[in-house]
């Protein structure tokens, strides 16, 4: 891309005025250039530092803003900086302060400065997690009832712990951390900001800490009169609003395991998840408003016949349907406590007791039932205080649901660091949610790569301001250089931090920075306390500071990841036939990634049978088996995640073989209409098929697998665009 481009000491007012600048503001520009390139140069991290920061701004033509990037870093070559610290600013970040306070400490006489001093710091929380996480808990401010033994012991059943065994003897309640009062957090603090949509000429609805606690131990309370038995699993199948936000926590408080269901489910993945988790009761709405429209929600809950529901109005306090015999309204659920009975107290759980049942795709078609414990919510705070430096005083927006790991995720991110959530009950792909996001002074705001390019090509955060911003978070799919430079320029380059993790993570175990230099659509440095390896063709990993590309696999000593899963083996799923590190065997992910000479991190989507479609991992498996039964002509077929030659997240390519191979009257866009009917009404609607290909016979293994790897290498090289 940058070979495009001028040199900056070559562009001139007409080059400036052909990126579509108006002449006036052109030569203003122009002006402005040649001062800076006279300061800094014209091709140097300092000069796009003072172009960003001082020359560019949103309203400003896009093709500026590359002929300014790429053209500072034409002759760079790989990883170009599109963000540097500021030595001040780093200092003020909460890693920062802490290395200022105690890096001579934790480093010795390697201690430099934050800055310089960060990746050093990264590997001492690796290799002294007792040091770091006693440390992180402190300024987490976590409280437990009963203090650990010790942060991380050797267990003897290596195939149930190959990590060890983390806070062993540990009794806490998440949920009542959230709600704590301390020096972090005050009663009148904010805890959430929301709109609905609609209202958007309203300020935003404001919740204190003071009324979500009493809110939340009213719901806790109403949940006891139930009668269930304890740590029963209680589903939640609704947007994330401020009501579930309440159900959430309120369930984790009164020792009660949330599962977590998206409100995009069809029936019978409803249905399959209800009955792995075997949830006893299930939070719902009636419906859900988009763009004005009511969506059936309460009907799919009935049709997945579920346990006992509670349903929630999605406008207003009451709604006009007949609930099924045994279901309750949200009124009268709240009305069997007719007033707060004060302090609601807390059940005390063992650390590795579930408090949250989350799903993730696996490869035979049935979802992973991944439980997380009560030390799974710290790994999750722990990430948002290092790597996106959440803190007090803090607004933390991302566009996500409870179904997925980034909902129970932002609960804790911000809660537990003292910061205020803040949530859009509508869609986030309008200029109402953008304006949301000017309202509520959004200082961190997490992105999926395909709302940025929907946001990019509608253009509808134009006119507002998105100047409180300090940093972007960015996970669930492979991300673009280009559309993530338009990002940074919303709100005046501000960093992207890239985190990519897992549901069975907690959290990251890869991300940025921002004590580091960040590229653009790459990550700076493996999560705190984490360590990877890139594994090459034999399956032995390469050095660990040396370029490469492979698949990823991950120490297993990781503070919050899983150790159990509901319905297989944990151990045959992450560690079986794993090569072996420092007495350890690693623990399998299933993403290829690379390393770079410059030591950035890029990720190149999945290595095994599962896709990433719009952030949701999907089986192949799971798609094959409708695609397969749609039209009588099909033999069978193979779900592909492919990405796009130009980067962003795969595109969903399904490679058929018809029971005639010399069937040529079919018509392939028809084909995929079809394809894309069945998927969103039986799987997920927000799944979309880019592509049909035919072939005469599917890649297979001598134990007659279909070679999934070799069919996406193989559409991959044919450079294939996604038909509209």
């Amino acid at each position: 891309m940058a070979s495009a481009f001028r040199a900056l000491d070559c562009a001139s007012r007409s080059d400036i005025e052909a990126a579509g600048v108006l002449p006036g503001a052109a030569e203003r520009l122009h002006d402005e250039l040649k001062k800076i390139i006279r300061d800094h140069g014209p091709a140097s991290p300092a000069t796009w530092r003072s172009i960003s920061a001082g020359l560019l701004d949103p309203e400003l033509p896009f093709a500026f803003h590359q002929m300014m990037f790429y053209g500072c870093f034409k002759d760079f070559g790989p990883d170009p900086p599109a963000w540097t610290p500021d030595p001040e600013a780093a200092a003020l970040t909460n890693v920062g302060k802490l290395l200022e306070n105690r890096g001579e400490e934790f480093l010795g006489s390697v201690y430099r400065d934050p800055i310089s001093s960060f990746s050093d710091f990264q590997k001492f929380s690796v290799s002294n997690p007792e040091v770091y996480w006693r440390t992180i808990f402190e300024e987490l401010r976590v409280l437990f009832s009963v203090p650990p033994q010790c942060i991380l012991r050797d267990h003897p059943n290596v195939e149930s712990h190959p990590g060890g065994q983390w806070l062993p003897g540990a009794f806490l309640n998440p949920a009542e951390i959230c709600l704590a009062v301390n020096d972090r957090r005050g009663l009148n603090d904010t805890a959430i900001l929301w709109r609905d949509e609609g209202a958007d000429e309203l300020p935003p609805n404001r919740m204190t800490f003071k009324e979500l606690r009493e809110e939340v131990w009213l719901v806790a309370y109403a949940l006891k009169e139930m009668g269930l038995a304890e740590e029963s699993a209680i589903a939640i199948d609704m947007p994330m609003n401020v009501n579930s936000v309440i159900i959430y926590l309120a369930i984790v408080l009164a020792g009660y395991a949330v599962v977590s269901i998206a409100d995009s489910f069809a029936p019978s993945e409803i249905s399959t998840r209800l009955t792995i988790s075997k949830a006893k009761a299930i939070f719902t709405q009636d419906s859900i408003i988009r763009g004005g429209k009511s969506i059936p929600l309460y009907s799919r809950v009935v049709d997945a016949q579920s346990p006992k529901a509670v349903v929630i109005p999605a406008k207003g306090s009451s709604f006009s349907m007949k609930l099924r015999d045994g279901d309750i309204s949200w009124h009268d659920f709240r009305e069997r406590v007719k007033q707060c009975k004060g302090v609601f107290p807390a059940v005390q759980m063992p650390v590795e007791a579930c408090t949250n049942i989350l799903f993730s795709s696996g490869t035979t078609g049935e979802p992973k039932a991944i439980p997380w414990t009560c030390a799974t919510p710290l790994r999750a705070a722990a990430d948002a205080w290092c790597h996106m430096d959440v803190r007090k005083g803090d607004v933390v927006a991302w566009p996500t649901n409870l179904g997925w790991m980034m909902g129970p995720w932002l609960v804790y991110a911000s809660l537990l660091n003292g910061a205020a959530m803040a949530l859009y009950n509508g869609s986030p792909v309008t200029s109402d949610f953008a304006k949301f996001i000017q309202d509520a002074r959004v200082t961190m705001l997490g992105v999926i790569p395909s709302i940025v390019r929907t946001w990019k090509i509608t253009n509808c955060t134009s006119g507002y301001d998105w100047s409180a911003i300090r940093c972007f978070g960015s996970t669930g799919e492979a991300s673009n250089v280009d559309e993530y430079l338009w990002l940074m320029g919303r709100a005046r380059y501000k960093p992207v931090i890239e985190y990519c993790g897992g549901t069975e993570i907690g959290g990251g175990f890869i991300t940025g920075s921002l004590l580091q230099p960040q590229s653009l659509a790459a990550f700076s440095t493996p999560a705190m306390g984490c360590s990877l390896f890139i594994l090459d063709n034999n399956g032995h990993p390469f050095p660990q500071d040396a370029p490469g590309m492979g698949e990823l696999a991950l120490y297993p000593v990781m503070f919050g990841s899983s150790s159990t899963l509901l319905n297989a083996n944990h151990y045959d799923v992450y560690f079986k036939g794993m090569p072996v590190w420092n007495g350890k065997v690693l623990r399998r992910h299933g993403d290829f990634f690379e390393r770079t000479s410059r030591g950035y991190y890029r990720a190149h989507g999945r290595a095994d049978d599962t896709m990433n479609l719009g952030g949701i991992k999907v089986s192949s498996v799971e798609i094959e088996r409708i695609c397969n039964s749609v039209d009588e002509n099909v033999l069978e077929t193979a779900a592909i995640g492919v990405p796009p030659p130009e980067g962003g997240p795969e595109q969903l390519v399904i490679a058929v073989v018809f029971k005639d191979s010399d069937n040529s009257s079919l018509d392939l866009n028809q084909l995929r209409i079809i394809f894309n009917s069945a998927l969103q009404k039986k799987l997920n609607p927000l799944f979309r098929v880019s592509s049909v290909v035919t072939l005469p016979s599917l890649p297979r293994t001598a134990s007659n697998k279909v070679m999934r790897r070799i069919l996406r290498q193989q559409l991959s090289q044919l450079d294939q665009k996604p038909k509209l």
